[in-house]
């Protein structure tokens, strides 16, 4: 029956909506004859009728209505239906005074008529679309996947109306944890309840499955949500973020299995795209460290803002050529601005400075892994002391405007090699802050990033790959996680904010428990995995903090997302006394070099 309904849908269509303007004319002269059904001319009642209907015709078609222009029942329709109306009224009206039909209508009855005719095509229109979506439900819902609908809003509807038409889920409730929202019908599927209720509607409908219709969903919510998911046996889906969707319609096909983004990092940053672009566009721009994953996002990010040129400095040349692949869509390592150097080799980098005169400096290259660093911890003072110190000392000699310097949470009251390292990096920035005129130099600290090289995650999904056990060093561990596209454009805003020798920390959100996270990819793979709870290693920390107890009144920033806080510089040579190791020269900010008592040469340190 509805593909015969389909099949000849404008046929009949047209037809109705010729059709009602016979009762649209009588009703129209009844009211304008206050029922006075004796005072009427119906012989002229039916000849302007029959004249309307033809006129609609053909008005609906100079309209285009009836020529699978518009989704039926739509806005776009019912205007065109408006302006073929009002066509039709004023060709009624005209020739109703032009043409003898006996007694002509009054003028008020034919433009009265033109209303009455929009009320009833209107009302078919709506009684056919609702039968139409009922028949596409009940034909198609009984051999579908049944699924349960988190969110009434704009998405939830979105979503609930493509399931309607196509795909292998079918919507059987809606969940909300708005309370007006309890008697809400959303396309034919009822509200059920908050997100408590969940199991239970799980139950009732025979659910497997739970969508998140909220693409602007924290991750809280979407952490949460998740938990209760796998309490009920249920497997959760999601849509993407805001910023994926690029404002485009919802549909089946948006929704996907959760990702370790969607648990902790989703949050919309907004950036001062004014002011970035002041320090960036048009300027010459050099990242260390371009090949790791921040590096590369840095540069990724940093080329959107059309700099004169972007050179990207690593050791690492087969990290070089992944990087412009995915910039330039090509690996050749052709160009002179992808820069083959170790930081820690200053004539290497007086020749990069002196050939690329770099105004905006991103340091990024570090040493970063922990339990590495404890057990050589004079590779961690070469790389993020001495050579954050060369870095500096050939800004501050080549003039650049802009120095970023890369930090970690670590570094806020450090119990480890690392974060003794980066937290002299930051003094030795702050100093340098304190020493160039010229020149902006200031620090950027924030947590962990998800999916970088040597992070949980990856190493996670290598063990469930593998069987397990995923091992974790304790069941109460916490850490700060954040995206690695959200971290670098909080770095990116950042470096537009900050003053001589501050440090910007990242608001990272609340800490996670490490053994959730792993909990959560096991659930996901859907495979019986042991964790293994190894202990605490060397340095590390319990609880990472993002502020040292003396930084406790940082101030936020411009951005809501930012804070400020002061710390205490470091001079070089009071650097090199704290170097355990005597490791390095010195470069004093004047670009000399000072030997001091029982510290290596530069050949020695590199």
């Amino acid at each position: 029956m509805t593909d015969q309904f389909t099949k000849h849908r404008f046929l009949i269509q047209a037809g109705y909506d010729a059709a009602v303007w016979l009762p649209a004319v009588a009703l129209a002269t009844l009211f304008r004859y206050e029922f006075s059904f004796s005072s009427v001319n119906w012989v002229s009642v039916l000849g302007v009728g029959l004249m309307a209907a033809g006129l609609m015709g053909l008005s609906g078609r100079i309209m285009g209505m009836y020529v699978h222009r518009w989704r039926y029942g739509t806005f776009e329709e019912i205007v065109a239906m408006t302006k073929a109306m009002v066509l039709c009224t004023l060709s009624v009206t005209v020739l109703n005074l032009i043409l003898p039909f006996g007694d002509r209508l009054p003028v008020t009855a034919t433009i009265m008529s033109g209303f009455l005719a929009l009320f009833f095509m209107s009302i078919g229109r709506f009684v056919w679309r609702v039968n139409m979506e009922r028949w596409t439900d009940s034909a198609e819902g009984d051999d579908r996947e049944p699924i349960i609908v988190f969110g009434a809003g704009s998405g939830g509807l979105q979503i609930v109306t493509s399931m309607r038409k196509t795909g292998p889920f079918h919507p059987v409730a809606v969940l909300d944890d708005n309370p007006d929202l309890r008697n809400l019908v959303v396309k034919g599927v009822p509200v059920m309840g908050n997100r408590d209720a969940l199991c239970e509607v799980a139950a009732r409908t025979g659910a497997r499955h739970v969508v998140i219709a909220i693409p602007s969903a924290s991750s809280e919510l979407v952490r949460d949500l998740a938990a209760k998911a796998d309490e009920c046996g249920l497997r959760a889906l999601v849509l993407p973020p805001v910023d994926e969707l690029f404002g485009d319609t919802l549909g089946v096909g948006d929704m996907r299995p959760l990702t370790e983004a969607d648990l902790l990092g989703r949050r919309e940053i907004t950036l001062d795209i004014e002011s970035v672009a002041g320090y960036l566009t048009g300027k010459r721009v050099l990242v260390t460290g371009a090949g790791g994953s921040i590096g590369s996002e840095l540069c990724r990010q940093i080329h959107r803002f059309a700099p004169e040129s972007l050179v990207m400095l690593d050791r690492d040349e087969s990290a070089l050529q992944s990087v412009q692949v995915s910039i330039e869509g090509r690996g050749l390592l052709d160009s002179r601005e992808l820069v083959v150097c170790c930081i820690r080799d200053t004539d290497r980098l007086r020749q990069v400075f002196e050939e690329h005169r770099p105004e905006v400096v991103f340091h990024a290259a570090a040493l970063k892994h922990l339990p590495l660093l404890e057990m050589h911890p004079e590779e961690g003072w070469k790389s993020n002391v001495w050579g954050t110190q060369n870095m500096l000392a050939m800004s501050g000699e080549f003039g650049v405007e802009k120095f970023v310097n890369i930090s970690t949470d670590k570094a806020a009251d450090p119990t480890s090699v690392l974060g003794q390292t980066k937290r002299m990096a930051e003094q030795l920035t702050s100093h340098a802050g304190m020493i160039y005129g010229d020149g902006t130099y200031l620090s950027v600290r924030f947590g962990n990033v998800l999916g970088s090289r040597g992070s949980v995650l990856p190493l996670f999904r290598k063990q469930i790959e593998e069987g397990g056990p995923i091992t974790v060093t304790d069941p109460e561990v916490t850490r700060f996680f954040m995206t690695i596209p959200e971290a670098c454009e909080l770095v990116i805003q950042a470096g537009a904010l900050g003053a001589d020798g501050e440090v910007l920390v990242l608001d990272m959100g609340e800490p996670v428990k490490i053994a959730d996270l792993a909990k959560r990819l096991i659930a996901e793979s859907g495979r019986q995995i042991e964790i293994q709870y190894t202990g605490l290693r060397p340095g590390e920390k319990m609880h990472e903090v993002l502020f040292s107890p003396e930084e406790a009144g940082a101030d936020r920033s411009e951005h809501p997302l930012i804070f400020r806080v002061d710390v205490p510089p470091v001079t070089p040579l009071e650097a090199s006394l704290a170097d355990p190791f005597r490791s390095g020269e010195v470069i004093d900010f004047a670009g000399r070099q000072s030997r001091q008592p029982g510290v290596a040469s530069a050949d020695e340190m590199a």
